[in-house]
This record gives C-alpha cells, structure tokens and sequence, in this order.
C-alpha cells in the first residue's frame, strides 16, 4: 500500500514538474532552450545527476506525449503545444 502511495506521490512530482518545464519552453518560445538552461530556470543544478535527469525525464515524457521537440541538447514546444496555450490564452 505505502509502495503505492509513493508511487502515486513521485507521479504527481513528475506532473507537476512536466508543467512547470512545458510552461517555461512555451514562455521562451521562438527560442530553443538548451536541456542545461531549463534546468538553471527551474531551479535545478544541471551538473548534478538528479537535477538533470529530472529535465531529462520530463522533456522525453513531454516529447512522447507530442508537447516538446528535442532537437539534440535543445527543446521547444510542438504546433499542438503552442496552439493549447494560445486557446487558453
């Protein structure tokens, strides 16, 4: 049961942060933000493993979900992406 309270827990965390970094890609759109400089923008230490591979990990669910492009080191929001946030502008 606690297993799945965590786990329940850790995929609000990733959510959230999912959001927090899809925010922050639409806010510097037409730019293409380098993995390293999202992580500084949301507080993470890209140096460190964990700060890293938390940017990482959202950036690759994002890009799955076709919300983030990855173009090697940089990402930037999809069409569809850029189109939800303009509706609810």
């Amino acid at each position: 049961m606690k297993d799945r309270e965590q786990s329940r827990g850790n995929d609000e965390d990733d959510a959230r942060f999912e959001a927090l970094l899809l925010r922050r890609a639409l806010d510097l759109h037409p730019a293409q933000a380098s993995i390293d400089e999202l992580a500084r923008d949301l507080g993470e230490d890209p140096v460190e493993f964990a700060g890293r591979d938390a940017v990482e990990r959202a950036v690759r669910d994002l890009a799955r979900t076709g919300l983030i492009h990855r173009n090697g080191e940089f990402a930037f929001p999809t069409l569809a992406a850029l189109r939800f946030d303009e509706l609810l502008g």
